[in-house]
Parts: structure tokens; C-alpha cells; sequence
């Protein structure tokens, strides 16, 4: 089962913390239900999601202030080693990224052997089956798990990803417009797919798309940002059927309604 994720007063920063990003978003991300991050390009949503797995501290000269608690340790405590949050918290990109050199059954224990786990092969087989079956590839890829994983289509791709991020069996799924990539088709697939993790992961999901973010989530985040250079914020947080129907900010039923952004 997942963990709620809370966060504290989270300011981000580029260059050496010369530029703002994200400006004191407190939140709690709900154990095992869906929030959505929506909010127009630029106004720090996705900048935020990297910061909840400490992605964001990859990039030179990134800085995150504030608190991140999962089950009630600071993820940026002093004695957090970024390798083992990122196994507690998944990530899955805008672009499906498989290794290119690895095959399917590779890519699905790619993360395990970051971790330094050692699996028996039977242990490594029931797990690829266990984390493919659990990202519904597979049917799909169950005779060819040698087969290289670029070979596959883009949205099997895309579960492939999810596949080897629900492998080290994280807490949290973070999702960064998983979708934005793919044909409606396969992304109705990925969209059904998060209603089933739910069950067994806390998921968060940055979402261009409002019918997107309505269908799938339970919980929806919106972020705004007061104009060019200004940092992201967010406006209000609420259940995802409360911010369609009745936002207690205007700017949200703006945005919503497509009155901007």
C-alpha cells in the first residue's frame, strides 16, 4: 500500500537559488488516491513533482527549501541518501525512455539492479511477471521478454516505464504528463492503468489535459503563476469533482473553464 506524501513550505530555486521557480506550496498527496497537478506551461508544476523524489536536485545549481515528509521523514533530511528516496518514490517522464541497449526483461529490473538487490532468477522472473502484469504488458511481451524494449510501440513503451518503476515497489508513483505522447488510444490504456495502481500506489500526475485530469484523478492541484519570471504557485488544492464544479478561486474556474491559460 502507498504512503501520503506531505509538503511543507517548498520554495525551489535555479542558479544557485538566484531564481525562484516555485514559490511555499504546502500540500498533502492522499495514500493511494490520484492528484493531479494542472496549471498553464511555466507555472512550476512539473518543477514541483521532480522536487518530490529529489529529481530536480539533478539539475546544476537546483536548490529546494521547505519540508517533504513521507510517512514522517524529511526526504531532504541531512541522513537521506537521494538513491533510496527515489526507490521509495517512482517516477515515470513525459517521454518514454526504456534503455535503449537493454531488453524488455532488462528494463523491467534496471532499477533493481541500481539498488544493489540480488534476486535468485526465479525471484528476477516472478518479479518482471509481477511488475508487467501489474503495468498490463504482459500478455503483450510475455514470449519475447528478450526482445529489445525500444522495439516496442510508443505506448507500450510508456507501460514498459511503468513497469520498471513499480519493480523496486516505490510508495509513490510520480507521473510527468505520461500521456502527452501518445494516441488516444494508448492513452485511455494509461488512464485505466492508474485506476488500477491506485490500489497499491500513492499516484501523482502532471496533466496539460482537464478531461484528463477529471477522468483519473481523485484529488486535483492547481498551480498558476503570476507572470513572466514571477515563480509558480499553487492557488487551491481540493477533490478533483469539488475543483470542476465549484472552485472557490476565480482564477481556477478561469482556467478551467479555458477562460486563460
Amino acid at each position: 500500500m502507498g504512503e501520503s506524501l506531505e509538503a511543507r513550505h517548498v520554495d525551489i530555486f535555479y542558479n544557485n537559488g538566484a531564481f525562484k521557480a516555485v514559490e511555499d506550496v504546502s500540500m498533502l498527496i492522499r495514500a493511494n488516491e490520484v492528484t493531479a497537478f494542472i496549471g498553464p506551461s511555466g507555472c512550476g508544476k512539473s518543477t514541483f513533482l521532480r522536487s518530490l523524489n529529489r529529481m530536480h536536485e539533478a539539475t546544476p545549481g537546483a536548490v529546494v527549501k521547505g519540508q517533504i515528509l513521507l510517512d514522517g521523514k524529511d526526504l531532504y533530511g541531512k541522513d537521506m541518501d537521494p538513491v533510496s528516496v527515489r526507490r521509495e518514490v517512482g517516477m515515470v517522464f513525459q517521454r518514454a525512455n526504456p534503455f535503449p541497449t537493454m531488453s524488455i526483461r532488462e528494463n523491467v529490473l534496471a532499477g533493481i539492479s541500481l539498488t544493489g538487490m540480488r534476486l535468485s532468477r526465479s525471484e528476477a522472473d516472478d518479479l518482471v511477471e509481477w511488475a508487467l502484469r501489474g503495468a498490463n504488458l504482459w500478455q503483450e511481451v510475455k514470449d519475447r521478454l528478450d526482445a529489445p524494449g525500444m522495439g516496442l510501440s510508443g505506448g507500450q513503451q510508456q507501460r514498459l516505464c511503468i513497469a520498471r518503476a513499480i519493480a523496486v515497489q516505490p510508495q509513490i508513483l510520480l507521473m510527468d504528463e505520461p500521456t502527452s505522447a501518445l494516441d488516444p488510444i494508448s492513452t485511455m490504456a494509461i488512464e485505466d492503468l492508474i485506476g488500477e495502481l491506485k490500489e497499491r500506489f500513492t499516484i501523482a500526475i502532471v496533466t496539460h489535459n482537464m478531461q484528463q485530469a477529471a477522468r483519473c484523478s481523485d484529488y486535483t492541484a492547481f498551480f498558476n503563476v503570476q507572470g513572466v519570471g514571477k515563480p509558480g504557485h499553487l492557488v487551491e488544492m481540493d477533490r478533483t469533482d469539488v475543483m470542476f464544479s465549484n472552485p472557490k478561486k476565480p482564477e481556477t474556474e478561469n482556467y478551467i473553464s479555458g477562460r486563460f491559460g
